[in-house]
């Protein structure tokens, strides 16, 4: 199957909960979300209720992937794993209000990963059996596809990434906002692509990305935005909220400043 194609079903399959959110409604009456002509809809972000009416796990199929938040130790911030995740509820991860997305927030205040200086409220993906995933570029399709929207940015340094591919030591490609403008990186080049000059927060989009003889395949609403030559092992996918900021150039450093974005739909798929 050509790789457009067969990416084109992953977003079919991500679009399927964003289509059901259109049957909710707000006591108004009008719909939380409205898909037209294939257009993805503007969307605002509710605040999280004291006890939520649901559990991210019954919004996105979260099995496989583990949650990595702005909190913890220094360099060793807290993971949940898939059992814990089916449940967990946070200030950085809990699911909207209405029940149609689920919010990652990672303030310029967190604690970050070993190796980064930027705090996360982020899933990593797992194989079937629980352990990290690791794949090849250069063996079998891997795709992933999301509809999210970026909700908040940190000030000063108004930089978020919603969406990675990464190999074993660094990230090979990621959906990143920088105020207004929308890029999708390659390695070490983080303008590769700017793929919406006038990107408007809570605007849900499609991002998808799709692997196949160490060739990458970027989608912005079902449109490809991007191909890239890229060999590498040890590849898994990453998606949330990854704040490209902290207290030392952001300003104020305080937990009301930070990164979020809300996933309303998330599918892989690999062959």
């Amino acid at each position: 199957m050509h790789p457009l194609s067969q990416l084109l079903a992953v977003v079919a399959l991500a679009a399927t909960s964003l289509i059901a959110s259109e049957l909710l409604a707000t006591d108004e009456g009008s719909a939380v979300l409205t898909l037209t002509s294939g257009v993805a809809p503007a969307v605002t972000t509710p605040s999280a209720p004291a006890t939520p009416a649901c559990s991210a796990s019954e919004i996105l199929d979260l099995r496989r992937w583990k949650l990595t938040l702005p909190a913890g130790d220094s360099e060793s911030p807290t993971e949940i794993l898939p059992d814990a995740l089916r449940t967990a509820s946070s200030t950085f991860f809990n699911p909207t209000d209405r029940c149609d997305g689920v919010v990652f927030r990672a303030p310029v205040t967190g604690t970050t990963t070993k190796g980064s200086s930027y705090p996360r409220s982020e899933l990593r993906e797992l194989g079937d059996d629980g352990s990290l995933a690791a794949w090849s570029s250069s063996s079998g399709t891997h795709a992933i596809a999301v509809m999210e929207a970026f909700t908040a940015l940190p000030k000063g340094k108004p930089q978020l990434v919603g969406l990675q591919i990464h190999d074993g030591s660094d990230d090979v490609s990621v959906f990143r906002l920088e105020g207004t403008k929308l890029y999708v990186t390659r390695g070490d080049d983080p303008h590769y692509r700017l793929i919406d000059s006038g990107y408007q927060l809570g605007t849900a989009f499609t991002a998808a990305y799709l692997v196949q003889d160490d060739t990458i395949w970027a989608y912005y609403n079902g449109r490809a935005v991007a191909k890239m030559a890229g060999k590498f092992s040890a590849g898994y996918f990453k998606t949330g909220a990854y704040t490209q900021a902290n207290c030392s150039n952001s300003s104020p450093c305080r937990d009301s400043n930070y990164g979020e974005t809300v996933i309303h739909a998330l599918r892989v798929s690999h062959d």
